[in-house]
This record gives structure tokens, sequence and C-alpha cells, in this order.
């Protein structure tokens, strides 16, 4: 790439152009903000807010990243597990029988004397016992209606899981290209900047133009520029990571993104998609539509009240009633009807809900399949064919101009093809990477 350039020239004075060098991975806390400080400030306020960087100089691996950030305590996975729990003891309240119902009364009291003992069916005291038994299997089916609804919480919860672990793959990724990006474009700059000197020289011998060095000026100036924003953009992902990791979002990274195994065949990935945690949350969805329908169709079925009384006489012999209530549902169009049609209705959404979101996933499925193919297809012709090429242009270009044919623009550009290329290299690697890691969420490990 550019350090390559002007290796053949006749070198000179190298003056630093006073622009500070990226910072080095086990430096990254301090980059970005912190970079635009004085050095002594810099350094004092990224031991203030960054871990010690000594005890933390082991690389931040990838998988180790998403380790940290599923055992972290977040509400985002603690606010399901409650739900699940409070339906859970929904279901072993809902499944009870209701509480039994005692009355007292004083009963057949003379309004004109209110004397008890006037007459003989006056009971001083008279208590009742009521019980009451929902229709059919009402409870059974209510207890497992709420079951099945913590299930889908409990699924709701892992597909959170896998939501974190997707978020926090994406920006270790975003975040070791944009580290890999500044680590080229400040060996190019150092390159670059190194040999302006010798141009000035050769211009101030004559052995150069002053548009030549202006050139060499000016993409120095657009390389600089074009480092700034990359250090930007690895403060972003930084934070992004953070979000979920924490400050061991500042620990460097491998300079390399690791090999990732290849994808398994389209069919048997697609017929995983159904053990992913939202097909299995909307499968308990449906499993409680049903139960709804089971528990329609209880109150066809008639309520039982059982109860029974005693009552106290002052001057003839006590009174005992017991006896049976039975609901009778004659009239069922407008209600039980009604119930029974709604649940049926309820139950088809919850199925088109699931057969939207299978739909949804199998057509991501594949279009990440076909991205992770034609990104390795560029990537092997990179690897094999564009950098080969890109640097055996760039050295060419190189002795074409210390022989005098060619011009040193088309130096510069021959160069400049070579860092884009690398670039994109790089950039094909992570969007792969990002693929795979996508194919993970939809699949739980596409190898």
């Amino acid at each position: 790439m550019l350090q390559d350039l002007f290796t053949r020239l006749p070198t000179g004075p190298m003056a630093q152009r006073g622009i500070a060098s990226p910072a080095s991975p086990t430096k990254s806390c301090a980059t970005g903000y912190l970079a635009l400080l004085p050095r002594g400030l810099a350094l004092s306020l990224a031991v203030a807010i960054c871990p010690p960087l000594a005890a933390q100089a082991s690389p931040l691996k990838l998988t180790e990243a998403v380790a940290t950030a599923l055992a972290a305590e977040d509400p985002a996975f603690d606010r399901f597990s409650e739900r699940a729990e409070a339906l859970e003891n929904q279901a072993v309240a809902e499944a009870q029988l209701p509480d039994p119902k005692i009355t007292a009364q004083v009963a057949n009291v003379p309004t004109d004397s209110f004397e008890l003992d006037q007459e003989g069916m006056t009971q001083a005291i008279r208590l009742g016992l009521r019980q009451e038994f929902p229709a059919g299997k009402t409870l059974e089916v209510r207890g497992a209606q709420r079951r099945a609804e913590a299930e889908a919480e409990r699924a709701q919860r892992e597909a959170a899981l896998r939501e974190v672990a997707l978020s926090t793959r994406t920006a270790w990724l975003d975040l070791a290209y944009q580290a890999h990006a500044i680590r080229i474009l400040a060996s190019s700059r150092e390159a670059l900047s190194k040999q302006i000197d010798s141009l000035t020289a050769r211009f101030a011998t004559g052995g150069m133009h002053a548009q030549d060095v202006q050139r060499a000026e000016l993409e120095l100036s657009l390389l600089e520029d074009r480092l700034v924003e990359h250090r930007r953009l690895a403060d972003v992902a930084r934070e992004a990571l953070a979000r979920y990791i924490g400050r061991a979002a500042f620990r460097p990274l491998p300079k390399a993104i690791p090999e990732l195994p290849e994808p398994q065949a389209p069919g048997v990935l697609e017929k995983r998609l159904v053990e992913h945690p939202r097909v299995r949350a909307a499968n308990a969805r449906i499993e409680a539509a049903d139960l709804g329908i089971d528990l329609a169709e209880q109150v066809y079925k008639p309520e039982l009240a059982i109860e029974g009384g005693y009552g106290l006489r002052t001057t003839r012999p006590d009174l005992a009633t017991i006896g049976i209530t039975l609901s009778l549902p004659f009239f069922t169009d407008k209600r039980q009807d009604r119930r029974r049609t709604a649940a049926v209705r309820e139950r088809s959404a919850r199925n088109l809900d699931r057969d939207a979101v299978l739909l949804d996933m199998r057509r991501q499925l594949e279009q990440e399949l076909a991205n992770w193919r034609r990104f390795n297809e560029r990537i092997t012709l990179y690897r094999k064919a564009v950098g080969n090429r890109a640097r055996e242009t760039a050295e060419a270009s190189i002795t074409t101009y210390a022989n005098n044919q060619t011009d040193f623009a088309e130096l510069i550009r021959a160069q400049l093809a070579e860092l884009e290329v690398a670039l994109k290299h790089a950039e094909l690697e992570t969007d792969a990477a990002k693929t795979w890691a996508r194919l993970a969420w939809l699949t739980g490990d596409p190898s």
C-alpha cells in the first residue's frame, strides 16, 4: 500500500507532521474524544474512566463478548421471567374452587311485636354455607391456559437473549472492522507523511514539480480526514458494545475476525426455524388460544352450587336445610355461542401470527444464505485476484515513475487503489461475519 510509496526514490530528512498516531488496540479507551485532548490530560481521563489496561491486556474475543452480554443482569431479560412467574402463580390460583360463602340471619321475625318467641317459624339465628362449582372443567382449563401464557413469556426471554447476542456480535464486528481500517489508514498515512519531506527535498533540487508535492499533501489531508471519521465510527461501535458488556468494551480486540464455519444445508437450517424462541412463543400463544376455546365450551354446561343452613328456634325444634342450585344455559345464541366464536377467531389469528413469523424468517434465511455465498465469493476473489493485482499495479507504478515513464498522479492513483482494495477486503469479511451472526440468530448455530 502507501507504505511502499517512494521506496525507490531518494530519501531525505523525515519531519514529523504533528499528527497524533492512531491509538493502539491496547489504548482503545483513549481514542475518540479523548484523542482530541492534550496527551497528558487524555491519559489522565483514560485512567479515570476506563479499566486498568494492564489488567485487561488480553484481547476481547467475539465469543467472550457474547457470553458476557448474555450473563449480564438486564431488565430486558428479567421482565419476562417476572411475568412468567406471575402467570404461574395465577395458574395455581385460578385452578382452585371459589371461596365458600357463609350467611347469618334472623328469619321470619313478626313485624307487629318483633318478639322472637311469638311465632313458631321465627328463627333466632339462621346459619348458611354455600359452595359454588364452576361449569365443567373450567378451573382446570384456566390453570392450563395461564401456564401456556407463562411458557410464551419464557420463550420471549430466550428471544430477547438471541437479540442481545446478535446486537453484541454486530457491535463487536463493527468495532473490529473500524480498528482494522484505522490500522490500514494509519500505516498508509504514516508512510506518506514520512516521504513528503523527501518530495520537498527533490522539489528544492528541481527534481519534482510543485504540483506533485501539493497533490501528495492533499492526499495526506484526505487520509487524515478518513482516519478521523473511522475513529468516530469506532467510538460509536464501542459505545454500542458497551451497552451490553460495560467497560469490557474498552479492551483491545483481536486483529483478525475469527474463522466462521460453513452453514449447514438450507433444508436443515429451515427445519430449525421452528425451534426459534419467537416461533415457540407463538406456539404457546396458540396453545393458550386452544384452551380459550375449551374454556368457552365449558359455559354450555351448568354451574353447580351446594348450600346448607341451620336455623335455631326458641320454642320449637331447630330447622335444617340443604339444597343444590344449577344454572340453565338454555339461551346460548347471544352469550355462549358468541364467546366460542370469538375464541375460535382468536386461535385463527394466533395461527396466522405464527405463520407470518415463520414466513418472514424463511425469507430472511434465504436472503442471508445468498449473502453468505456471495460475500465469500467476493472475499475469495479479493484474496486471490484483486488484492494481488492491486499490489502488482502499485509496484509497477513505482517502477515506471522512478524511470520517468508515468506521472505522479498515476502513481498516487495506483497506491490509493491498493489502499481501497485492502479496506474493501476487510469490509467484505465483516459483512460475511455479520451474515453468519444473523444466521445464528435465526437458527441458533448455523454450523
